[in-house]
C-alpha cells in the first residue's frame, strides 16, 4: 500500500530483493492476534538467537512513522517498533483477527490478498511468553509480486 506508507513499502521491497528475509522465522506469534517476522539480525534460521529475537533489525536506519486512518483488521500488515513511534526497522506483523486498539498508533503498509490460510496455520507461540515461538516456522524465500 504505497498510497498509505510509502517509505515502509520501498524498505520491505529493499529487504526482499535484497533476499534478506529468506530464513528469518515467526518468532512471536500470539493466537488471536498476530504473527511477527522480519528481525534479520538474530531472527535468521541459521544464527537464530532465542534470547535475542525481536531485538534487531537491519542495517538501515530506522523509518519515521506513517500512521494512517486504515484500520488493523485481520490480514492487515503492519510494522512492528519499540515504544519509539519512529523505530520501524524491518520486522513486521500480519494480523490474524481485528486488532483495533493497534488503529493510528502502527504503520499500516501492505495486506494479505490471498492465503490467509497458510497464515492461520504459523506456529503458535507460548502465550506466558508474550507469544515466543519455540521451533519456530520460517519464511522460506520472499518475493514481490509486481
Amino acid at each position: 500500500l504505497p498510497d498509505l506508507a510509502p517509505l515502509h513499502v520501498e524498505r520491505i521491497k529493499a529487504l526482499v530483493t535484497s533476499s534478506l528475509y529468506d530464513g528469518v522465522v515467526f518468532h512471536r506469534v500470539i493466537e488471536g492476534f498476530m504473527a511477527q517476522t522480519g528481525d534479520i539480525e538474530f531472527g535468521n534460521s541459521q544464527t537464530f538467537n532465542p534470547s535475542l529475537v525481536g531485538r534487531g533489525g537491519s542495517s538501515f536506519p530506522n523509518l519515521p512513522s506513517e500512521f494512517s486512518a486504515t484500520p488493523f483488521v485481520e490480514g492487515t500488515v503492519g510494522m512492528a517498533r519499540s515504544q519509539d513511534p519512529n523505530s520501524a526497522n524491518s520486522q513486521f506483523f500480519i494480523m490474524l483477527e481485528d486488532g483495533h486498539f493497534l488503529n493510528g498508533n502502527y504503520t499500516v503498509f501492505g495486506k494479505v490478498t490471498r492465503g490467509m490460510n497458510n497464515v492461520h496455520k504459523i506456529k503458535k507461540g507460548n502465550s506466558e511468553l508474550n507469544g515466543s515461538v519455540d521451533d519456530p516456522d520460517e519464511i522460506l524465500t520472499a518475493k514481490i509480486k509486481y
